[in-house]
């Protein structure tokens, strides 16, 4: 029979769970530019917001980890796994104000490849926010890890038609260079969700 030593508090587990939940939100809004008549500036202030939050919490995470003398798992694992998931969360925040600060929503309409790149994403926080629990038991996780790397492919051709758009000549040059810079944090984020994925990964492997 094999021991533990590793403790079972739940506060780790817990601080995870609610930054992945704060990725479902950020997600949410962004998937809202979508909607007529939707209040673009509304959208960018709250996901602000939703970025506060999700610094407290990367915060109270990391003091958890100076006050704790045995962890769950390794420390440098839950720093790099607290650190990844405040990243996806500062993408999507600069998604939000760089659509709504460039005013690009006032365009007759946004490029369809930029939402499939949002709806890439609001797969990968629903697939984060539902894994995150499993941590404690470190159990059911390889298919989350291997969904969102595939996502991350889909968001990876996505971006790719993205930039063939922008580059076609169908919007002025100072359009495609606000365009490219909303893009590229799209794309980021789809990266920083598969970089969380490879973390769990990475600690399931230690620990099983």
């Amino acid at each position: 029979m094999r021991f533990s030593f590793r403790p079972v508090e739940g506060a780790f587990y817990e601080l995870f769970t609610r930054a992945a939940h704060n990725l479902v939100r950020g997600t949410e809004l962004l998937n809202e530019l979508s909607l007529p008549g939707v209040d673009v500036q509304s959208v960018s202030e709250r996901l602000t917001e939703v970025e506060h939050d999700s610094d407290a919490i990367t915060h109270e995470l990391y003091k958890k980890i100076n006050s704790t003398f045995v962890t769950p798992f390794d420390r440098e694992d839950i720093y790099s796994l607290g650190s990844q998931l405040d990243d996806v969360m500062d993408h999507l925040e600069a998604v939000g104000n760089l659509l709504y600060l460039y005013g690009l929503t006032k365009l007759p309409a946004l490029p369809r490849e930029l939402h499939e790149l949002v709806n890439v994403l609001d797969q990968q926080a629903k697939l984060t926010a539902a894994a995150m629990p499993k941590l404690r038991a470190l159990k059911d996780l390889e298919a989350y890890w291997i969904e969102c790397n595939r996502l991350e492919n889909d968001g990876d051709r996505a971006y790719r038609m993205l930039l063939v758009r922008l580059f076609s000549g169908e919007y002025d040059a100072l359009t495609v260079l606000k365009l490219k810079e909303v893009a590229d944090e799209l794309e980021a984020a789809c990266d920083a969700f598969e970089h969380v994925a490879n973390t769990v990964e990475t600690i399931a492997v230690k620990e099983s």
